[in-house]
């Protein structure tokens, strides 16, 4: 029996989505496939996660024509996704369906390897996306989200182990997504595993609390053959313990890797150079941080809450959040935290530190946790909490996909002649807005990626308009920070900037066609409105964190009820609904679906019945 380690390289996935928030961009891939081809790695990591998403909000490429073009850059070698079971790439979940025709589109298009997790560990979530990789003849890896709790143990974690392995998994993958795993703690959880079930077992270990280079050996020691590794310019921190030094550390032992230690450091080099054009989505949370062990949030996670609390000033209080977050992931029944759990759990720890009263505000994404929408909680969830926020709705005891009707030919209807193949319908169905905004862009060929160029604070030599500013409008300050620019269309032309920290796009319409030195447009004129009032009165209705308007639910001149629901905001990628606090008239709505709204504006106006 060979005791070869096998290495899975998340470069291209789980590495820049950990440091620079999934910015890499394809074009900076496909100059190093060849080599990293060469290598002889297990598979490289290269889609699913963020990266979706990622490409359609902010690179505005298409996440299909990307794996078809990593595919025929990198003909030796496996490629890998991560897939949220029965949520695929999205935050609900799908009808199966939908799962089935996605994962056999992914194979398709030149997916090899499918890691299906749930970010509740409920087995039932995984099954239609396992059964769905088996019929496309591709491989299956079974995975285990790694946790900590009153309720989570090794014999618990060998039971999902063989229930994967009854499933047909051709691998199992243990999943330690913050970097909670210990060294002793990983030899005895692979030991029993590997005693357990006879199937190949794969770690991916997050470095965030500086141990993961011990877990790979531990792990290695004890039965576990594959390994998941970062180029050494990519790794560490939020990221994955460096390919490079595992390959070094076990050069002429029972487990060489056999891969050549000189080409990874050649192309490690060349990722060196790369992450210097993203510098501006650096996390602060690059080094070593052992809090994870206590609040169990993931890197990525840590700087989205940063960013949030930056924005409302409250930055200093970023302790507080991380002590309020281990007290709802008890509420909620202690999930692991992961994609989309971290950020269910995460938001609402920021909405209870924020608003200074604890569920005083309920996202909708806890109120569907709490009820059972996303499957089987580990533990029991709070049942006060549960009752507050459900109140005397059934509660799903199902597996949540048995309730879906199929939904695929719906979606066909509602894309229409948008969508040019499947993989556009799917685009939409993961993404529904961002996925249709992607494709009315690329439909008039006006798709434009964020600015990479750096920031200037002060006018340049040449007379260009500065990118950084403050201005004076009707007596109030704003600070200005121009962030990106579209190409120059037919007389108009989108800007990307933030407004106090709040983002904003704006379409500006040229009026002649006189261009002034430096590149300065003439007379322009905008369609942003203009500010928003600040709330004063008990009818203005605000909400508790900056975001976007979801749905606007009322009119102006309905009567509405206190606690009726009249907007739903996103924030974090999870919606709130905003309820009247008062029973009144709507008398003025000031937003708009698609809207970026922050806490310092009033939305909407009731006013008080009489």
């Amino acid at each position: 029996m060979s005791n070869k380690i096998h290495i899975t390289d998340v470069i291209l996935r789980d590495a820049h989505q950990s440091l620079i928030a999934t910015r890499m961009r394809t074009e900076d891939m496909l100059p190093i496939c060849e080599k990293l081809d060469a290598i002889g790695y297990w598979s490289l990591e290269c889609w699913g996660g963020a990266t979706f998403d990622a490409c359609l909000r902010f690179l505005k490429e298409d996440p299909w024509d990307r794996l078809r073009k990593l595919r025929k850059a990198l003909p030796n070698t496996r490629l890998q996704m991560l897939l949220r079971g029965q949520n695929l790439l999205g935050y609900r979940h799908y009808s199966d369906d939908v799962v089935r025709h996605f994962v056999q589109k992914a194979a398709d298009n030149g997916m090899d390897v499918f890691r299906i997790f749930d970010a509740l560990n409920d087995m039932r979530n995984l099954r239609t996306a396992i059964e769905a990789t088996k019929e496309a003849s591709k491989h299956a890896q079974g995975t285990i989200c790694y946790t900590t709790s009153p309720v989570h143990d090794v014999a618990g974690f060998v039971a999902m182990g063989k229930e994967l392995a009854g499933m047909g998994c051709d691998s199992i993958c243990i999943k330690d997504m913050a970097g909670l795993l210990t060294p002793y703690a990983t030899a005895e959880l692979v030991k029993a595993l590997k005693d357990a079930v006879d199937l190949p077992l794969h770690l991916h270990c997050h470095a965030t609390a500086g141990q993961s280079e011990m877990c790979h050996l531990k792990a290695i020691e004890n039965g576990c053959t594959h390994c998941d590794t970062a180029i050494s310019s990519f790794a560490g921190g939020t990221s994955h313990p460096p390919t490079e030094s595992l390959v070094a550390a076990l050069r002429g032992t029972d487990y060489e890797t056999g891969l050549d230690l000189e080409a990874i450091q050649e192309i490690g080099l060349y990722f060196y150079s790369v992450r210097k054009k993203y510098h501006q989505f650096e996390s602060d949370y690059t080094g070593v941080d052992t809090r994870v062990q206590i609040n169990q949030v993931p890197g990525g996670m840590i700087s989205n809450l940063a960013n949030q609390l930056r924005e409302q000033n409250a930055l200093d209080r970023m302790n507080e959040v991380l002590a309020e977050i281990p007290d709802v992931r008890k509420d909620l029944g202690y999930p692991p935290l992961v994609t989309p759990t971290s950020q269910i759990v995460g938001t609402q720890a920021v909405l209870n530190v924020l608003t200074g009263k604890r569920y005083q505000t309920i996202t909708n994404e806890v109120k569907r946790c709490l009820q059972g929408g996303y499957g089987k909680t580990p533990a029991a969830v709070n049942p006060v909490l549960q009752q507050q926020a459900v109140g005397n709705e059934e509660i799903i005891e199902s597996r949540p996909a048995d309730l879906l009707k199929p939904e695929l030919d719906k979606l066909r209807t509602e894309v229409g002649d948008l969508a040019k193949c499947e993989e556009d319908v799917l685009t939409v169905a993961m993404f529904p807005d961002v996925g249709r905004k992607f494709l009315e862009q690329r439909e008039a060929g006006t798709l434009a990626p964020e600015s990479l160029e750096p920031v200037s604070s002060a006018t340049t030599a040449s007379g260009a308009a500065p990118t950084e500013f403050n201005i004076s409008l009707h007596g109030e300050s704003y600070h200005v920070k121009v962030t990106g620019a579209g190409h120059k269309g037919e007389g108009q032309r989108h800007f990307y900037f933030s407004v106090d920290g709040v983002p904003e796009e704006v379409l500006i319409e040229t009026l002649d066609e006189v261009v002034l030195a430096g590149g300065t447009e003439g007379a322009v004129k905008s369609s942003i409105a203009g500010r928003r009032p600040k709330p004063s009165a008990e009818g203005h209705v605000t909400t508790s964190m900056p975001g976007n308007i979801v749905d606007v639910l009322v009119k102006e001149g309905d009567i509405v009820e206190a606690g009726q629901p009249i907007l739903v905001t996103e924030a974090m990628k999870m919606e709130t609904e905003i309820q009247a606090m008062i029973t009144g008239t709507v008398t003025d709505i000031y937003v708009k679906k698609g809207d970026a709204v922050s806490p310092d504006e009033t939305l909407m106006t009731i006013t008080p019945s009489v």
